[in-house]
């Protein structure tokens, strides 16, 4: 019987507000389809990978807070079973500086520098430029931490930055996009590059700093895509493939928005974790049971 692994993280790295609504439904897709099918903690050391014959990499999402670690646990893995998306590829999608190789290749992103010192970063924030506000993160993160929205004034800007810094990372600055404000930013999703559904999130950060309503609180829900937006994650996907010498992703979230100023702009290609909210689309989880049995 083929033994395939869903890779998440301990319980208690979830909150009520960021629950893991894929995993149990994908689980019992393949489960009907005669796979032994469950949920593994990267964590856990006991867990023999090399008895599984596909790792399905869905929701460790704490690795920004153990990225050296996670790193390491993908190339163990990855040398004892299949893991998918490729350790490869997640070690590069880590790490969101890969934006400016996608620019390089010709694909339009939200304006973006990447700071090593503060006093990089203070230059930067005090440069000349129309958008008064700006968000500053961590180019290796997620869920929105260590994230925030700030006058390019305001002294908490440059105190996250430090903080970022202090711990190790490097700091994305970018300027406030006030579509992403508005709630424009659309999640369009692909399996094996085809498209599936898409889902607008919702505004997540305030300005001045910290989260809409205090917590990390997506409000998830299906819209529709142009035919300018799947082409537009069409090429994301073949630029990234350009860019890593790696086969089509197994899944993939295109975060992007359409802009007075920049256009139809990347945000993010998330092809590490990305939640599907497959229980708004429920159709969807029947072919991603397909599509991973068709790898394994």
């Amino acid at each position: 019987m083929t033994r395939i692994g869903i890779v998440t993280t301990s319980p208690d790295a979830f909150t009520s507000a960021d629950p893991d609504r894929d995993c149990a439904p994908l689980i019992a897709a393949l489960r009907a389809r005669g796979v032994h099918a469950r949920s593994l903690d990267w964590h856990n050391p006991g867990v023999d990978w090399a008895s599984w014959d596909l790792a399905v990499i869905r929701s460790p999402w704490d690795y920004a807070r153990h990225a050296e670690e996670f790193s390491h646990w993908l190339e163990r893995a990855g040398s004892l079973t299949r893991v998918l998306n490729e350790p490869a590829l997640l070690r590069w999608n880590m790490d969101k500086r890969y934006l400016a190789e996608l620019e390089t290749a010709g694909i339009t992103v939200i304006p973006t520098t990447y700071h090593r010192d503060a006093a990089s970063l203070q230059e930067a924030l005090a440069a000349p430029d129309h958008a008064a506000h700006a968000v500053v993160k961590p180019a290796v993160g997620a869920g929105s931490q260590r994230t925030g929205l700030f006058a390019r004034e305001d002294p908490a800007a440059l105190d996250l930055g430090r903080e970022i810094l202090a711990a190790g990372g490097t700091v994305m600055l970018q300027p406030e996009v006030p579509e992403l404000s508005a709630g424009q930013e659309k999640a369009v999703y692909t399996l094996d590059g085809r498209f599936t559904h898409a889902v607008a999130k919702g505004a997540l950060l305030a300005r001045g700093g910290g989260l809409r309503g205090g917590t990390y609180q997506e409000d998830p829900r299906l819209v529709a895509v142009s035919d300018a937006e799947r082409a537009f994650a069409e090429r994301v996907l073949a630029a990234v493939a350009e860019a890593t010498g790696l086969p089509t992703p197994l899944y993939g979230r295109i975060d992007m928005v359409d802009s007075a100023e920049h256009g139809l702009a990347l945000l993010e290609a998330e092809l590490l974790e990305p939640t599907y909210n497959l229980h708004l689309a429920p159709e969807v989880t029947e072919l991603f049971a397909d599509a991973i049995l068709a790898r394994a």
